[in-house]
């Protein structure tokens, strides 16, 4: 590591973090693990001696080859690199580092840019799934300028589009893991569902929450966040998922009618901290969740009169196009994302 690796640092729709092309980085789980945790400068809360920007936000990995699969043009792994723990989890898909994939790949030459916009085909390594990014390439080189603006990220950058399908029980068995619309768990109904992330649908009301709580108000609410937990234990083996002790899924998600024109209201947990936005693969379990009769989520919607649903968080709304088919049923989801390259050069 004497001479540094090859690093891009980028924002990924509300997230950010390093990206590595896989051959710069040890094969051995345990040596790849070490590594990225010194990079990151965990664990310690400030993350002072690395990159990592003291939220589990700002301290993600991607790792990127080029694919050997026919139906994709690079294989994209996630690591979530916790901020306090000497933790790196490979246990679900980041749906905000996936928006800066396609760019990264252009950037790292592992795909070839059009003239105009490229389609990048990405095989998700965590979950199995395809999404179809496609980003804007002018003169056959990235380009992050443009009009498009996403909630929790300031000004507008140039859009990256996704398409995805398939992405029922992207971790789990099936979409709703245990066959059951609701589930009673600790006396609460949940809702175990996965439509590209695992998560657990709750009313915030059944913790005595409006919903509409600031984020650090729910972040420094330790009974609430000691509830969801013992909540959460429980509800990963129930969903396949095994013991998540130390696992980042599945997320729990709180809904709360909506107060800003969106479909629902919701305030995510990833998992011990709440989140300041919503993940986009949670996003799209939770507009699912929306259009299941029987879910708290469903028991408050407003459902759109389109396909796009507008899933409101702390700092805005993530909007997700989904397309059901005549009987309601969820085959498909796009969104549309925003990425930014910070910095291209080596780390140490």
């Amino acid at each position: 590591m004497s001479d540094g690796i090859p690093c891009l640092w980028m924002r990924g729709g509300t997230s950010k973090g390093a990206y590595f092309n896989a051959s710069d980085i040890p094969q051995d789980k345990a040596a790849r693990d070490a590594l990225l945790l010194r990079i990151m400068g965990s664990p310690d809360l400030r993350q002072i001696d690395g990159i990592g920007g003291a939220d589990p936000l700002c301290s993600k990995v991607a790792i990127l080859k080029a694919s050997e699969r026919a139906e994709a043009d690079v294989d994209y792994l996630f690591l979530q690199v916790f901020v306090d723990e000497p933790v790196v989890s490979d246990a679900q898909a980041c749906g905000n580092i996936l928006a800066g994939v396609g760019p990264a790949a252009i950037e790292m030459g592992l795909v070839p840019a059009q003239i105009g916009e490229t389609s990048v085909r990405i095989f998700m390594q965590n979950t199995g799934e395809v999404a179809v990014a496609t980003v804007q390439t002018p003169e056959a080189r990235v380009s992050y300028e443009g009009d498009t603006r996403i909630d929790g990220v300031p000004g507008t950058h140039a859009p990256v589009q996704f398409v995805f399908e398939n992405l029922a029980g992207s971790m789990c068995s099936a979409l709703l893991p245990t066959g059951h619309v609701v589930d009673l768990i600790d006396g609460v109904a949940c809702t175990l569902i996965d439509n590209g992330m695992p998560i657990v649908v709750m009313d915030a009301a059944a913790f005595g929450k409006t919903g509409q709580e600031s984020r650090d108000a729910l972040d420094a609410d330790s009974p609430l966040k000691q509830r969801l937990e013992s909540i959460r234990l429980k509800a990963g083996p129930m969903m396949g998922l095994g013991d998540v002790a130390e696992k980042s899924v599945p997320k729990m998600t709180l809904v709360s009618a909506p107060r800003d024109g969106g479909v629902i209201s919701t305030c995510s947990f990833i998992p011990h901290r709440c989140h300041s936005t919503i993940g986009v693969f949670a996003a799209v379990s939770v507009a699912t969740a929306c259009c299941i009769a029987g879910t708290p989520a469903e028991a408050m919607a407003e459902l759109p009169e389109d396909h796009v649903f507008a899933v409101e968080h702390p700092s805005g709304a993530a909007k997700v196009i989904l397309t059901r088919d005549a009987a309601g049923h969820v085959t498909s989801a796009g969104t549309v994302r925003t990425a930014r390259k910070l910095f291209q050069g080596h780390v140490f």
